[in-house]
């Protein structure tokens, strides 16, 4: 390949990336306009041990049971802020959402370098309920990436949650979706100049399968309630991811919601019913329901 075509095909590559993964990323100037008139406006925390560093958006008071919000790749908190500044939700919950290690204004050993593992994802994250004062259980919501370090966290720690939740959840490693752009995007000295949550994103895509592969004889040992949503119109995580979380959650109490017309970003287009599912839990049951994107 000559040296013009290569440069072509990143540059595609690179603009591809930055028009895609526009909707998920917001600059702290976009969050003060959006937060400028809004009644209840997050309280931010950054939490801290030897090895990482936790940014938090939270809402509610903290003396409610806690929900969890984790967000996938790329994204930040404010890929929850719908539900972060939902009047009724923050009623019921202590809302708090997190930067994952590696994105936004989180970091790990001091470096805003991604985390691939699912196991550290899980455990740094869990640390985000300290700032939880109601001793309850709550609830953990993963979505996309986000979803199978929800589930690792469900694991490590049942007697801090009660329900499970995953939106959009990329936790098949036979059903990984890679782009045309994924192969180049490592490739060489144009990789320093993609911005910092592509380069986690991609150094997280790369992974991901085998983290998976980790992740899937653990289902089995999940002891508390799961709901896995999925939309059928998803252009991001293969539909077939929900076969795959029936499958691996046979028998347990679980409650599997398809939305046929739906696509990735259930917070965001059906926030409505993310707030059905988080009041009325109705594990064990297998739903089907015509959402609008």
């Amino acid at each position: 390949m000559t040296r013009a075509r290569y440069t072509v095909i990143l540059l595609t590559g690179w603009l591809f990336c930055s028009g895609c993964f526009g909707r998920w990323v917001m600059t702290d100037r976009e969050v003060k306009k959006y937060y400028a008139n809004k009644p209840v406006k997050p309280t931010f925390f950054t939490i801290q041990n030897d090895s990482a560093s936790l940014f938090c958006a939270t809402t509610g008071a903290d003396t409610l049971p806690p929900l969890l919000m984790i967000h996938g790749a790329p994204g930040a908190w404010y890929g929850s802020r719908i539900l972060l500044d939902d009047p009724i939700l923050q009623q019921h919950f202590h809302l708090i959402a997190v930067d994952r290690p590696g994105y936004h204004k989180s970091r790990f050993k001091g470096k805003r370098h991604a985390v691939t593992s699912i196991t550290s994802q899980a455990t740094i994250i869990h640390e985000a309920l300290r700032l939880n004062r109601s001793r309850k259980p709550g609830v953990v919501m993963g979505s996309s990436y986000g979803a199978p370090i929800a589930g690792k966290m469900a694991l490590l720690y049942p007697h801090d949650f009660n329900h499970l939740i995953m939106l959009a959840a990329a936790i098949d490693p036979d059903k990984e979706k890679f782009w045309w752009f994924h192969p180049w995007v490592k490739s060489g000295f144009p990789y320093i100049l993609f911005p910092r949550f592509i380069k986690s994103a991609t150094n997280e895509k790369f992974t991901h399968v085998d983290e998976l592969r980790k992740l899937a004889p653990e289902w089995q040992y999940l002891t508390i309630p799961v709901t896995v949503v999925q939309g059928g119109s998803d252009d991001i995580i293969e539909p077939a991811n929900l076969d795959f979380a029936k499958k691996v959650l046979q028998g347990k109490p679980a409650n599997f919601i398809f939305l046929p017309n739906a696509g990735h970003l259930i917070r965001m287009q059906r926030p409505d019913i993310v707030r059905s599912i988080l009041l009325n839990p109705l594990p064990g049951i297998s739903t089907s329901i015509g959402a609008g994107k």
